[in-house]
């Protein structure tokens, strides 16, 4: 499975208060993805997941965000997250995979585990280059840049982060390079640098794009 995601994922997660966010829009959005040339989708939440499976044949990147007080990971950070992903039909399971603390002391090769008993592909969202190793090193089929510039010890960082994605060994596992994707250009430097995939989203955000155009206009008439 990990191999038929060597190209371009596109992330569609819009936002709460979005009028885009409907499970069966979702659906659509991923059916466009993919009839462009997407060879995988990644998902945000169970009932959007089972949406889009139902929509689309290609590999589903599923992940749950939720935030659990005292804790900074918050994409699919426990063992239920992990099952309720896996059974909304996700091929493949999103988690944090840095360093931060977890709930009840949950690991990253605990969830590498978890997810390959329910029959998926753990991707390993991480922010350096030691915890994408680590995470190659535990089993994770995927390791990705997900995570650089969203942790403490790399705000700031350039991204997208495809120096970071050079200077990594994956062990056999795909790399990938998500996080600050905005252009075509962005794409073709991920791949130069080796990239297995690249994960792109906020450039297509609808509503994003039509708020940065609606106040150009404004200025203008200003």
């Amino acid at each position: 499975m990990p191999a038929a995601l060597r190209g371009l994922i596109v992330s569609i997660q819009p936002g709460a208060d979005s009028l885009l966010n409907r499970p069966e829009i979702v659906a659509l959005l991923a059916q466009v993805a993919v009839a462009n040339g997407a060879c995988g989708v990644r998902i945000e939440g169970a009932e959007r997941i089972a949406a889009v499976r139902r929509a689309v044949d290609v590999p589903i990147v599923g992940l749950i965000k939720r935030a659990y007080p005292g804790f900074e990971p918050y994409i699919t950070v426990t063992a239920a997250d992990i099952a309720e992903v896996a059974g909304a039909g996700a091929d493949v399971i999103a988690f944090d995979a840095t360093a931060r603390a977890r709930p009840a002391g949950f690991t990253v090769a605990a969830a590498v585990a978890a997810i390959r008993a329910l029959g998926a592909f753990p991707m390993a969202d991480c922010a350096t280059a030691a915890e994408m190793t680590a995470a190659a090193a535990a089993g994770a089929a995927i390791v990705a840049t997900t995570l650089c510039g969203y942790t403490a010890g790399t705000r700031g960082a350039a991204l997208p982060a495809i120096e970071l994605l050079r200077s990594v060994e994956a062990n056999g596992a795909l790399r990938v390079v998500e996080g600050g994707v905005a252009s075509p250009d962005d794409v073709r430097r991920a791949f130069a640098a080796g990239a297995d995939a690249v994960v792109a989203g906020t450039a297509f955000d609808v509503d994003a794009r039509v708020r940065l155009f609606a106040q150009a206009a404004t200025r203008e008439r200003a």
